[in-house]
């Protein structure tokens, strides 16, 4: 039996939050490029966020060293109002790969501890097949389609939940399709600049 692996992050929570960012769980850290969200640098979360807030895919990027530059991530998410974690706080990894497909959640994540620090967050955003399953199966709501929301339900809050398309290069779909999803999100949520 594979063993038990704990959340190696701490949830990322801006007071200004306006939209929490649900994944799954971190990849091993043997395929980190930062010690922060979405670390593997094959991921392309913070490529996507650069093509929506910048016009450019490589605003996060440093190409000399192949890592996300992880200071003007975690800045941007501040200026921005981006809070991000994870639906499984603990996990056993089936296979020894970064697949969601072979991770079994033995911890979710208490979401509806994590809004309670988020006062002025307006709506909730998995971003993949896995968190929005994990996230559902917790706080039964209408599956949306990708890229469309539906409203959930946590404690005494109604809030959107977006399912975003995974931001994983395994998910067939070029960075420029995954952006105009999230970008639509951003603009229902008045976050763009």
């Amino acid at each position: 039996m594979p063993s038990l692996e704990n959340h190696p992050l701490k949830p990322f929570l801006p007071n200004n939050a306006k939209v929490l960012l649900l994944g799954s769980f971190p990849p091993q850290q043997k395929r980190w490029s930062m010690d922060f969200f979405y670390p593997n640098f094959q991921n392309d979360m913070w490529r996507i966020m650069g093509v929506i807030f910048f016009a450019d895919k490589n605003a996060f990027v440093d190409s000399s060293t192949k890592c996300f530059r992880k200071e003007a991530i975690v800045q941007f998410a501040e200026e921005m109002g981006i809070a991000m974690y994870d639906t499984a706080e603990t996990v056993r990894r089936l296979k020894d790969n970064a697949s969601d497909n072979h991770l079994e959640v033995v911890c979710p994540t208490n979401v509806e501890a994590l809004l309670a620090q988020l006062p002025q967050c307006l709506a909730i955003a998995t971003t993949g097949e896995k968190a929005t399953n994990e996230l559902i199966s917790q706080y039964p709501a209408p599956k949306p389609k990708i890229g469309e929301a539906t409203t959930l339900q946590i404690g005494t809050r109604n809030l959107p939940l977006y399912r975003m398309p995974s931001t994983s290069r395994a998910y067939p779909l070029s960075i420029e399709k995954k952006a105009a999803y999230y970008y639509t999100m951003f603009h229902d949520l008045k976050m763009l600049p």
